[in-house]
């Protein structure tokens, strides 16, 4: 299963609006087939581990991260393609959510007579799956904060400048978590004022995330869509009502990159599920500018509160991640 998740994870920011799974067939103790949902869905990660162990799928046991569907769309349902493969055992890690599956899978295989095993490294899964599940389970997609400050939460100097407040290394970073979120977003200032590319550079990525702007205003000449730019989307509205927008068109994960009134405002509105942070070893004063706009809170109690669940040094700066509690 283990193995799975990781497969699993090949498909983060290239599947939407399905999730990303992965799959993995055992035989006498070897693998004989493993798969992941390909970029824009499909083939579904059974498909493809089926399809590359042959017959030697009859008898094995198969490890997936997602309940298998149990629905007719664009392919066959993928129980029906376990069952018909003749595998011995399924053991899977989450039950889907989605209306169209919901247990519908797991009832398939138990009718076909293959013993199931449910629950294995379910936590895990759910993580790597949060986006998938916040879109089914609470309307709108996952939506992961970046924040790039000095030791004293600023972001740029007074006159705008910023580039480079962290190092090569961390920006390279920032670029894979690019790569495994759906989409990229942005206010409208922060678009005005620094014509962001929006995309995953220096990595290869099956397809570029698509680039949010929020923004009531007509949108500055940024890039056009092509190979290395997502489509380019301006949004407007409250938060809460971007984020369902959102999820209706299928988007799962976002990754907002501010600027500070923006990062404010999902905060406020309780739609941040994680953040992430990078501090470089610099101080630039009460006059450089925030990472935060204006909150209006008025007491302690009413700031979001993350735990701390990752950090470790990036050449000279320091990665943290804190995810909602």
């Amino acid at each position: 299963m283990a193995h799975a998740l990781r497969l699993a994870r090949r498909g983060l920011g290239n599947v939407w609006p399905n999730p990303a799974v992965g799959c993995v067939l055992i035989r006498d103790g070897r693998v004989v087939g493993r798969g992941w949902t390909q970029p824009g869905g499909r083939p579904h990660a059974e498909r493809m581990a089926l399809d590359a162990a042959g017959p030697l799928a009859a008898a094995a046991t198969a490890y997936v991260t997602l309940e298998p569907c149990a629905h007719h769309g664009r392919t066959p349902p993928c129980a029906a393609g376990l069952v018909g493969a003749g595998v011995a055992r399924v053991v899977t890690a989450l039950t889907d959510p989605d209306p169209r599956v919901a247990g519908r899978g797991h009832a398939m295989l138990r009718a076909a007579g293959i013993p199931l095993t449910e629950g294995l490294m379910a936590a895990e899964a759910a993580e790597l799956q949060a986006g998938f599940l916040s879109r089914i389970t609470q309307g709108r997609p996952f939506v992961t904060l970046k924040l790039a400050s000095s030791l004293d939460g600023r972001i740029a100097m007074a006159s705008g400048e910023s580039r480079w407040i962290t190092g090569p290394a961390a920006r390279a970073h920032v670029h894979a978590l690019r790569a495994q979120h759906d989409a990229i977003m942005v206010g409208g200032a922060t678009a005005r004022a620094d014509l962001p590319q929006l995309n995953v550079r220096g990595i290869r990525t099956p397809q570029q995330p698509v680039r949010i702007v929020v923004s009531a205003q007509t949108l500055p000449p940024l890039a056009a869509q092509d190979d290395d730019h997502g489509p380019l989307w301006r949004v407007e509205g409250t938060p809460a009502q971007i984020m369902s927008d959102l999820a209706l068109r299928g988007i799962t994960r976002v990754f907002c990159e501010g600027g500070g009134q923006l990062a404010a405002s999902l905060l406020g509105a309780g739609l941040v599920d994680q953040l992430v942070g990078y501090t470089a070893g610099l101080a630039l004063g009460a006059d450089a500018r925030p990472f935060l706009g204006p909150t209006g809170w008025t007491r302690l109690a009413e700031a979001p509160r993350f735990a701390l669940a990752e950090t470790r040094p990036i050449g000279p700066d320091l990665f943290h991640r804190w995810r909602r509690v």
